[in-house]
């Protein structure tokens, strides 16, 4: 399997500091980064590595939940997912990602609800970005649209 990779070039201090984040395996991008946008409510255009798990961390269950839905004897006709991760400090210092809430909406043939609710139960757990992140709690808010 391929190891995908991206850099950041960081200048200056963390609170008055910039950075540019660049998808070097795949070129499909390049972000700004800073810390007092990515403490703030509003991001103002500017991503964080918080964004960036949420992007990996809902493309990589959405994949997952399709091939566990297969698996189950479905089809996936399509999966809306979200993935809200939480910023907070660290009571032992700094800041800490304290908690990934993921949601999804199915349609789906040959499931009912009960069936896309144990797949997308599964996926959780078996998604690779979900295992990466043992440690910190992930919800899930799981139903058939």
């Amino acid at each position: 399997m391929p190891t995908r990779s991206a850099k950041t070039s960081w200048h200056g201090t963390l609170t008055e500091g910039t950075g540019h984040v660049e998808l070097t395996s795949s070129g499909a991008g390049a972000y700004d980064v800073s810390f007092p946008r990515r403490a703030a409510d509003d991001a103002e255009g500017v991503t964080s590595p918080e964004e960036l798990i949420a992007a990996a961390h809902s493309s990589c269950y959405a994949m997952q939940l399709s091939a566990v839905i297969a698996e189950a004897g479905g089809t996936p006709v399509g999966l809306d997912v979200t993935a809200d991760v939480t910023l907070r400090p660290d009571p032992a210092g700094g800041f800490r990602i304290s908690g990934i809430a993921l949601r999804v909406r199915g349609q789906v043939e040959g499931l009912d609800a009960d069936g896309f609710l144990a797949a997308a139960e599964s996926a959780k757990l078996g998604c690779p970005v979900s295992k990466a992140l043992t440690g910190t709690e992930i919800t899930l808010d799981a139903a058939l649209a």
